[in-house]
């Protein structure tokens, strides 16, 4: 999952539940393997964006984030996790981050009174409500309004464009699906996202009294862990570039890769298990969803060995020792996206003409952190995991989890077929404001 969400993933001890599965055949079911390439975008229904609330070993969470048109960063998010206690621990957090000032707001609350609302997309406690909406024009609309302390208060709303299509991976009920476990069909466990890869804010934050307006351009996900939170993922990779240009009018790169604990993945040479990467992201320009992309990968190939179905993935460059966290930390990443250009109208993929899309970013030394080029956080997660689900969850001893955190100006670089229907084909640059979090649960 983006965002705080992350904090429930990787090896917690294996007595929160049972012991790695045999090695002997696939244990994971990538939704990035299971959809033909043709048939990447799949439309959001109503259903998906409803709170599920589910019990078990569950964390689900809606995050909006949005870079402000001064330049500054700010993200709310609702975490509701179950993690096998009796009364699920929901959260709402709240992030704020200027670059130019260095101001810094952050809030974390545990709140009372939980329920989604009748329309199950809105949702309700006694410190915030979230309403869903359509305008009259068509647009889905989050509005937000919160009381999170004496200093800080929430008026704020999310619209997405009725141009810009909302997507999951694949369509049908199924659809954003990867599963664990032998059998798909009678899963252990599961991770689905759900994006709006364009979102428009506006509205204020009041903080201490003084206003700060919240126009901006930013994206909006609903993300839900269905599994223990102890054999997920790794480490995972997030990206979310928004920009308006003049000539590709309004534009964005999404991008959300985990790569799985060897626990679960595939069995490549000599019956051991490999970790497997997943990779999904989508490409606007000039308004409209261009581009669907997603991307398997063993995790310990070569880099010269192609990903599956599509060259979509993550690199971490010229990595090094984080003292702070004893990860080997990248000094800068390169995203890239390839996938088939859309069909509006039929909602298909293109297969004869592809989308490319690419970006790298520098983000200097990760340590000291003074060091570090645009540094939101760098956030030690058992910290801020509310009491009774860090009480609940054995960590084993070693994992970290550590989540960096970044906003930094970039450049994304797009490579449009002789098939679109836009004004700009071929390659072009587009220059806006790159949020991005790359997050390490172990080894």
């Amino acid at each position: 999952m983006s965002g705080w969400g992350s904090w429930l993933k990787g090896d917690a001890a294996a007595g929160a539940a049972g012991g790695a599965p045999a090695a002997s055949g696939s244990n994971f079911h990538a939704i990035s393997d299971k959809v033909a390439q043709a048939a990447l975008f799949g439309p959001l229904e109503a259903s998906d964006l409803e709170w599920t609330c589910a019990g078990g070993f569950t964390t689900e969470t809606q995050t909006w984030y949005s870079v402000l048109h001064d330049g500054s960063f700010a993200t709310s998010q609702i975490i509701h996790s179950a993690v096998g206690l009796w009364y699920p621990q929901v959260q709402m957090t709240f992030k704020y981050f200027n670059p130019k000032t260095g101001k810094k707001i952050w809030k974390s609350v545990n709140v009372t009174k939980f329920a989604a609302q009748s329309d199950k997309r809105s949702s309700k406690a006694a410190e915030f409500s979230v309403n869903f909406s359509t305008t009259d024009a068509g647009d889905d609309k989050y509005t937000i309004t919160a009381n999170l302390d004496t200093d800080l208060q929430l008026s704020w709303s999310f619209t997405r464009p009725s141009a810009v299509k909302g997507w999951k991976l694949g369509s049908g009920p199924k659809g954003g699906f990867s599963y664990f476990g032998s059998n798909p069909d009678s899963p252990e466990g599961y991770v689905i996202h759900r994006f709006w890869p364009v979102a428009e804010s506006e509205g204020h934050i009041i903080s201490h009294g003084a206003a700060i307006d919240a126009k901006g351009t930013g994206m909006f996900v609903h993300a839900i862990q269905g599994m223990r939170p102890n054999l997920v993922a790794a480490k995972w990779n997030f990206a979310n570039f928004q920009a308006q240009d003049d000539k590709l009018g309004r534009v964005s790169g999404v991008m959300m890769e985990f790569t799985t604990t060897p626990d679960y993945g595939s069995v490549e040479k000599e019956q051991q298990r490999q970790s497997l990467t997943v990779n999904i992201g989508s490409i606007v320009a000039e308004g409209k969803l261009i581009s669907v992309t997603a991307a398997t990968r063993t995790a310990g190939a070569a880099e010269s060995q192609p990903s599956r179905k599509s060259n979509s993935y993550v690199k971490h460059l010229d990595k090094t020792l984080d003292q702070d966290t004893g990860y080997q930390a990248p000094q800068s990443i390169e995203y890239h996206w390839q996938g088939p250009l859309l069909d509006a109208s039929s909602g298909k993929g293109d297969l004869q003409n592809t989308v490319e899309a690419s970006l790298k970013v520098d983000l200097g030394k990760p340590y000291p952190s003074s060091e570090t080029h645009g540094l939101v956080d760098k956030v030690d997660v058992l910290a801020e995991i509310p009491y009774m689900v860090r009480k609940l969850v054995n960590y084993v001893a070693g994992t970290k989890p550590y989540i960096y955190q970044t906003l930094n100006e970039a450049t994304l670089k797009i490579k449009l077929p002789e098939a679109y229907g836009g004004d700009v084909k071929g390659e072009t640059e587009v220059k806006g404001s790159l949020f991005e979090e790359h997050t390490f649960i172990s080894g």
